[in-house]
C-alpha cells in the first residue's frame, strides 16, 4: 500500500513539475513575442511619423519595454538588389563582386532573367528546353520571384554562388536602382562601371556626415545608383525578456500610405528556430 502511495505521489510530483516548466517556457515565449512586436511597432512609428522626403533609410535604436529590452536595426530594401527588377549588368556585377568569373557571371545572370521573364503560352521557350534537357521536374516560373529563396530552384547556377548572392538580394524593393548610402560594399561594387578606386572613394565619402548624398550618386556614375529608399524595410530585432531570455528576428515590412494599418508584414524569420512568426 505504501509503495503504491509513493508511486502515486511520484507521478503527481512529476506532473506538477512538468506543468510548471511548460507554463514557465510558454510565459517566456509570450514575453519574447511581445517584445518583438513592441520593437516592430516602435520602428513603424518612427518611420511613419516622418514624411517620405525626410524619412531615414536606415538606422538603429535601443528601447526598454517594461522590464525587457529591444535593440532594432532597420534598413530600406533599396540597399539590396531586387531580383525581379535589376537589369542584367547589375546581377552579373554582383556575382563578379562575389568572386564569380567575368565569363560565368553573365551566364548566371541570364539564368535569373530567363526564370523571371514571361513567355507566350504554347511557345517553344529555349529556357524550358534547357530545364527539360537537365531532367528537372519543373520549368522556369516565367514570372517574378515571390521570394529570394526561390533562387535555389534556378538551374545552371552553382549552389555556392547562390549562397553568396542571397544576403544581397531581395524581392521587396520594387526598384531597378540601389541606394548607395546604405548598400553593402559588394552591392555598390555591382554597379555598372564601378572601379575599385571609385568604390573605395565612395565608401570613404559616404561615411562623412558632411558629404552631400547627391554627390555619391554622381560619383557612382551609374543610372542604377540612388539615395532614395524603398517603402519596404528590413528590421533586425533582438530582444531580452525580464527572465533574460534572448530572442531575435528578421522582419520585412511595407509602409502603407493609407488604411487602418500603417504597415504590412511581408516576411518574418525567427532566428532561434527559423520559423515564421506571423502569417505572411
Amino acid at each position: 500500500m505504501l509503495a503504491a502511495l509513493a508511486a502515486l505521489a511520484l507521478i503527481y510530483l512529476t506532473y506538477v513539475t512538468n506543468t510548471a516548466v511548460t507554463v514557465a517556457v510558454n510565459a517566456d515565449r509570450l514575453q519574447a513575442d511581445a517584445l518583438m512586436n513592441a520593437g516592430l511597432e516602435l520602428t513603424a512609428y518612427r518611420l511613419t511619423a516622418q514624411n517620405e522626403a525626410t524619412r531615414p533609410t536606415s538606422g538603429t535604436f535601443n528601447a526598454r519595454v517594461g522590464a525587457g529590452r529591444v535593440s532594432v536595426t532597420f534598413r530600406s530594401e533599396a540597399a539590396r538588389i531586387d531580383l525581379n527588377m535589376a537589369p542584367k549588368p547589375i546581377l552579373a556585377g554582383l556575382m563578379m563582386a562575389l568572386g564569380v568569373s567575368e565569363t560565368d557571371a553573365p551566364t548566371y545572370a541570364d539564368r535569373i532573367m530567363a526564370w523571371r521573364s514571361s513567355t507566350e503560352a504554347g511557345q517553344d521557350n529555349p529556357e524550358d528546353s534547357y530545364y527539360r534537357t537537365l531532367g528537372a521536374p519543373y520549368l522556369p516560373r516565367h514570372a517574378p520571384f515571390p521570394h529570394s529563396d526561390e533562387l535555389w530552384l534556378v538551374r545552371g547556377i552553382p549552389p555556392a554562388v547562390i549562397e553568396r548572392v542571397l544576403p544581397y538580394v531581395t524581392v521587396f524593393s520594387n526598384m531597378r536602382t540601389v541606394n548607395v548610402l546604405d548598400a553593402a560594399p559588394q552591392v555598390v561594387a555591382a554597379l555598372p562601371g564601378m572601379t575599385p578606386e571609385t568604390l573605395q572613394r565612395l565608401l570613404r565619402d559616404r561615411a562623412d556626415p558632411n558629404v552631400d548624398p547627391r554627390s555619391l550618386v554622381g560619383l557612382a556614375g551609374s543610372a542604377s545608383a540612388t539615395t532614395e529608399g524603398a517603402k519596404t524595410y528590413r528590421l533586425t530585432i533582438a530582444a531580452e525578456s525580464p527572465a533574460h531570455r534572448a530572442s531575435a528576428a528578421e522582419i520585412v515590412i511595407l509602409l502603407l500610405d493609407s488604411g487602418d494599418e500603417p504597415y504590412r508584414v511581408l516576411s518574418w524569420h525567427n532566428a532561434f528556430d527559423g520559423s515564421a512568426g506571423k502569417p505572411l
